[in-house]
């Protein structure tokens, strides 16, 4: 079937689902295979529970069942993704197609496309990724999700191995590209740093092939090189420190995120008749958050939204997803930050600890994953950086950190 047709059952269903559990009435299924699942084989399950059609592989039990709702194809992921792109270059505003704003990254991404999402919410009627469905098979889901209300779409990416969003970004096609930043993370499927940077440069190089523009954090190195290697990409910069804004510190009674922004950041001229600073106040903890704030801003001026309402908008932010969250008892704060950490955001989590004024701090760390050769080294950097921050309790679990606690001298008590 020619994805044209295929396009037109959609816009006629109620949308695309991929599990049977949360089907609703009238959604089309895609019966995707992989190592440990097939779809296939709940085809006509998803049939009986109101699926309009079913998407399936060729050569099925069911593509042979004779049944006029199945959609038999040569592969039911190339499919999904194919509808997803034909979907985002046929959805337009005003005559023109659709605004995409492409988001990767190795720390901070999810929390950066809420935000981002929500600063321009105060304008426009957003579609943003879902959660951090941000795969090879979320990303067509969320790009599915853009509808006739859809004004711009805020799409997430993530990567663990080299060619991923090289791959993502040919079915988002985004017209700019954020990268939030370029650490040490899944070297086990990159290699190296250095291929951890040529992974999410891919989305610098479509945005660059196709005339776009990106949102650059002026006070990463990193990103910067990055960009300045590739001749001619345009840039829209943006950083804590290019804008001269603070970073109020934090204790156990403010212990969320507050800066101070100068209110010349939010003119067309960058500048203002006297220097009055804006007070911003989010329920995100962790400093290395205020870049994330700071890049929600840069994209919401940039399309129009004020200073006070992006602001507002990332004040009103409550995270719910294990990322900078804070959770108060009687006696106790607790900083949550426990999803797939890897060695750049565990230091700064650390440095986080570090900077914030407590009578008592104990810090409960888990093992990072997915580091390859460079595990142990990179578990005793931790493990040397949380020993020398004095605090009064330190709980490390699993077996690279107890790697790390043999390599250490002397070895941690």
């Amino acid at each position: 079937m020619d994805v044209a047709r295929l396009h037109e059952l959609f816009m006629n269903s109620k949308g695309v689902t991929t599990d049977t559990r949360t089907i609703s009435e009238g959604e089309m299924f895609f019966a995707l295979k992989g190592e440990n699942f097939d779809g296939n084989e709940y085809a006509l399950k998803a049939l009986e529970q109101g699926a309009c059609c079913a998407v399936v592989n060729e050569g099925t039990e069911a593509a042979a069942s004779g049944d006029s709702r199945i959609i038999a194809v040569p592969d039911t992921l190339d499919a999904l993704k194919a509808l997803a792109r034909y979907h985002r270059e046929n959805t337009f505003v005003d005559g023109k197609r659709l605004t995409v704003i492409g988001l990767t990254g190795t720390n901070g991404k999810t929390t950066t496309k809420e935000l981002v999402s929500r600063v321009l919410s105060m304008k426009y009627n957003v579609t943003a990724t879902r959660g951090n469905l941000n795969n090879d098979i979320g990303v067509p889901l969320s790009l599915l999700k853009i509808d006739e209300r859809t004004e711009i779409a805020v799409i997430e990416m993530g990567a663990n191995h080299p060619d991923d969003i090289e791959k993502l970004v040919k079915v988002s096609e985004p017209d700019y590209g954020l990268i939030t930043n370029v650490g040490k993370a899944h070297l086990l499927g990159f290699g190296s740093f250095e291929g951890v940077k040529a992974a999410k440069g891919k989305l610098y190089d479509y945005v660059h092939e196709h005339g776009g523009r990106i949102f650059l954090n002026a006070d990463d190195e990193v990103l910067c090189q990055m960009a300045a290697e590739r001749e001619g990409l345009e840039a829209i910069r943006y950083g804590v420190g290019l804008w001269d804004a603070m970073v109020l510190p934090s204790d156990a009674e403010h212990p969320f995120v507050r800066m101070a922004i100068p209110e010349s950041v939010g003119t067309a001229a960058g500048e203002a008749e006297a220097e009055t600073l804006l007070a911003l106040e989010s329920h995100l903890t962790g400093a290395y958050n205020a870049n994330n704030i700071a890049a929600a801003i840069a994209v919401g001026l940039h399309f129009g939204v004020s200073l006070d309402d992006a602001i507002q908008a990332v004040s009103e932010y409550i995270p719910a997803n294990n990322r900078s969250q804070i959770e108060k008892t009687e006696r106790n704060i607790l900083i949550e930050d426990a999803y797939n950490a890897d060695p750049t955001s565990m230091a700064a989590a650390l440095d986080n600890v570090a900077a914030m004024v407590a009578g008592m701090k104990v810090a409960l760390l888990g093992d990072m994953r997915e580091l390859g050769a460079e595990s142990v080294a990179e578990h005793v950097a931790v493990l040397r950086q949380v020993l020398s921050m004095g605090l009064d309790l330190v709980c490390l679990v699993g077996d690279e950190f107890r790697k790390a606690g043999d390599e250490t001298d002397p070895p941690p008590v």
